[in-house]
């Protein structure tokens, strides 16, 4: 089998025009990314430091800060904020997250796939655990994420559809209209997603240029699985994606709690749980 690629910028080589309807999106979550991880680094940090470090207006910050708060990332108080949960790091450091967990699940995922089956990969360090365990099976796999595809590459029963598109470089996933026109064009049986994280109002992830594609997935899909560890539960990111019912499949291993279990299944969601 073959594979097929479609055009892919780095995000130095990006074409200005391309990304002109998303620029200003992308300024917005870079700006929420950067006062996080400032938080995040410091503690606490006050309103008056983040405004002379970014050189934005209180107002602004405030907003910002209101946003943030309502994700359960940071907490605001009394003239600054205090960091409270996870921002978004880069791949190589999450791959090393729940690592055993995340084995698991993608080894459960791939058993459940037949050989001559077509699947959506999404970019994420879950995926990329299913992704390895399909290795050796026969299936075409489309994808937009590079780490997915210089792993399947070399897999002679593996066609491989390559997504192109402005390349993300804090997680190697092709983005924006390039991305999502080809995404447009085509219709698959199963997506296998990830997410930055799960609350009761449904899935996140970590910008909302990334959740612009995977909103276009989700249409291209007859079926969606997330795979999940359940460390992603009851934690919130900066873009929403989706309602929890929009799925329709869940794996994930048993340390997700007897609550969360009920909530999704009262969702509508099989939930396949992993030892």
């Amino acid at each position: 089998m073959g594979v097929c690629f479609c055009e892919v910028r780095r995000s130095g080589e990006t074409d200005e025009n391309s990304l002109a309807g998303q620029g200003g999106q992308m300024l917005l979550d870079q700006r929420r990314g950067e006062i996080l991880e400032i938080i995040e680094e410091k503690g606490f940090v006050a309103l008056h430091e983040l405004v002379e470090r970014l050189q934005i207006s209180e107002s602004t910050v405030r907003r910002d800060l209101e946003y943030l708060d309502g994700l359960g990332q940071i907490r605001r108080t009394r003239g600054g904020a205090a960091y409270t949960g996870d921002s978004l790091t880069p791949f190589e450091e999450r791959h090393d997250r729940a690592v055993s967990e995340k084995h698991r699940i993608g080894r459960a995922t791939a058993d459940l796939i037949s050989a001559g089956e077509t699947v959506l990969l999404d970019g994420g360090t879950t995926t990329l655990e299913v992704a390895r365990c399909l290795a050796g099976k026969s299936l075409q796999v489309v994808t937009n994420s590079l780490p997915i595809a210089n792993l399947l590459v070399n897999q002679p029963q593996i066609e491989l559809i390559l997504l192109g598109g402005y390349l993300y470089p804090r997680t190697g996933v092709a983005l924006g209209p390039i991305a999502e026109a080809a995404l447009a064009s085509l219709r698959v049986p199963r997506l296998i997603l990830s997410t930055g994280g799960v609350t009761e109002k449904g899935l996140f992830n970590s910008n909302t240029l990334l959740v612009e594609c995977e909103r276009r997935m989700l249409d291209a899909a007859d079926e969606v699985w997330l795979v999940a560890d359940s460390s992603k539960f009851g934690r919130g990111a900066i873009a929403p994606l989706c309602p929890l019912n929009r799925i329709h499949r869940l794996i994930v291993d048993r340390g997700l709690s007897e609550e969360w279990q009920n909530q999704i299944r009262r969702a509508g969601v099989q939930l396949t749980l992993v030892d």
